[in-house]
């Protein structure tokens, strides 16, 4: 496994501290997917998340974000322990995105954008009803920020189009830019290049970089490893629900046991194998060759 990190002017981890997971263990029945594992995430910090499948990746991701409410550990935003829902977490300031696209398909760019500043609104059911000034004004702010917010992920020419007709690469966009539009300080990015080609993937590497300049705290889990290594500050590789390694993209890279995590090492039985094969190979090198001649033939 290799990939080439491109250098970027990082900040250093010296900022506050935004999200502080301390043990976060998650157990479903007798399966443990997430054990005892930490993660310090700073103010303007990218942080990868990496490991093979089945890693605990995402069951993490749910334990920071209120989708799951971890068996052991505490997860505190900003100092504050945060309650298992996504509503609070949201509104205190954490965003994420998900794996799979969960866009509404039936509501154009523009609307899948505002549905995001939803928690950042206070009229009530009979204000937005009758249309009142508080919902008109709120109506308008958040039309206002979407529209600023397309423009942000250069989808600003998209705006009413509808979420299910777009390239594939322009939806991760777009759901990057309803996670920015709740106002967040901490955006969480599950996979955002599965199933990108490579121009997709440096563009959302270049707009993951626009988001770290405005101030904002990322992590991010990613199966490519050329974009996690040129793109964060951190990474933090688990294996099997535990944290294996955590340090610098250059330090988790070069670690053979990250590597063996990926592509794996040979059991006892094919390492026999292929000291045989070698054996015989050489054995054959060694054996005189036989030549038919005629005599021997008589």
């Amino acid at each position: 496994m290799t990939a080439t990190a491109t250098v970027h002017d990082r900040p250093s981890a010296t900022g506050k501290v935004v999200l502080s997971a301390r043990g976060v263990t998650m157990r479903f029945g007798g399966l443990t997917a997430v054990n005892n594992v930490d993660m310090t995430v700073h103010e303007g910090e990218i942080v990868g998340l990496i490991g093979p499948n089945g890693a605990g990746k995402t069951t993490f991701f749910n334990c920071l974000t209120g989708l799951y409410k971890p068996t052991e550990g505490e997860v505190t935003f900003e100092g504050t322990v945060l309650p298992p829902k996504p509503t609070a977490v949201v509104k205190a300031g954490m965003a994420r995105t998900f794996q799979n696209i969960r866009l509404f398909g039936n509501m154009t760019a523009l609307e899948n954008v505002m549905v995001g500043r939803y928690c950042r609104t206070s009229s009530m059911a009979i204000t937005s009803i009758v249309r009142g000034p508080k919902y008109r004004r709120e109506e308008a702010d958040s039309r206002a920020r979407g529209q600023q917010l397309l423009e942000f992920v250069g989808l600003g020419s998209m705006t009413e189009h509808l979420a299910r007709n777009l390239p594939y690469g322009d939806q991760r966009k777009l759901e990057i830019a309803r996670a920015l539009a709740t106002d967040p300080k901490l955006v969480l990015l599950d996979e955002p290049t599965a199933g990108m080609n490579p121009q997709e993937t440096m563009a959302t590497r270049d707009l993951i970089f626009k988001i770290r300049d405005q101030g904002l705290a990322v992590v991010v889990i990613e199966h490519d490893m050329r974009f996690i290594f040129s793109l964060c500050d951190r990474v933090l590789c688990l294996v099997r629900g535990e944290t294996l390694i955590e340090g610098l993209p250059a330090e988790v890279q070069s670690d053979h046991r990250v590597i063996e995590a990926y592509i794996g090492t040979p059991d006892e039985d094919e390492e026999e194998a292929v000291a045989e094969a070698h054996a015989h190979d050489s054995d054959a090198d060694k054996a005189p060759a036989h030549v038919d001649t005629k005599e021997e033939q008589a």
